[in-house]
C-alpha cells in the first residue's frame, strides 16, 4: 500500500505515492532523480544523506518520506543550481577539500548551515559543526581551511562599504 505525499523539493512542489518505509533520501534518489544525497551507512551517523527539511539540516535516511510530507526539502542539487554555494563549491575545488566527492554534498549543506549560523566561525567551531560527516579521503584539514576562507570573505564583502 502506497501512501500520497505532497512536498516542496528545491522549490518544487512534487507529488507522489510512496511505501509507508520509504526513507527519504532513497525517495529524492530513486523517485526523484537526485542523487547527490548520498547513502553510506544508512544509521544517520555519516552524514552523507544529510538534506535540509524545512531549513534544519536532516539525515536523509532517518527520516520516512511520509514524514516530509508538507516540508520544503533542499537538496544539494536545490542549493547547488541556486548558486547559494557557490563560494563554498569554489573553495573546497581550489583546496582539494572533495578528493572523491562521496561527502561532498553533505559537506557542503553542512558548512553552509553552520555559515548561515555563525558570521566566522573558529576552525572549532567548525570542526564540531562537521562531526557528524564522515570524510575518508581527505583527512578534514582542506575542508576546514575552505570553509574558513569562505566564512572570512564572506564577513569582509559583508563589511565593505
Amino acid at each position: 500500500m502506497t501512501i500520497p505525499v505532497r512536498l516542496i523539493v528545491n522549490g518544487e512542489m512534487v507529488e507522489a505515492a510512496v511505501l509507508p518505509r520509504t526513507h527519504l533520501a532513497d525517495f529524492l534518489r530513486e523517485q526523484l532523480g537526485l542523487t547527490g544525497t548520498h547513502l553510506g551507512c544508512e544509521h544517520g551517523v555519516c552524514g552523507a544523506c544529510t538534506v535540509r527539511l524545512d531549513g534544519a539540516i536532516v539525515r536523509g535516511c532517518l527520516v520516512l518520506a511520509v514524514q516530509a510530507d508538507g516540508a520544503a526539502v533542499q537538496t544539494i542539487e536545490g542549493v547547488s543550481d541556486s548558486g547559494e554555494i557557490a563560494d563554498l563549491q569554489a573553495e573546497f575545488a581550489a583546496r582539494n577539500a572533495l578528493q572523491c566527492g562521496y561527502c561532498t554534498p553533505a559537506m557542503l549543506l553542512t558548512a553552509q548551515d553552520l555559515l548561515r549560523r555563525v558570521r566566522v566561525p573558529d576552525r572549532a567551531a567548525i570542526r564540531e559543526h562537521l562531526s557528524g560527516n564522515y570524510c575518508r579521503c581527505t583527512g578534514y584539514q582542506s575542508i576546514v581551511d575552505a570553509i574558513e576562507a569562505v566564512a572570512i570573505a564572506r564577513s569582509q564583502r559583508a563589511d565593505a562599504p
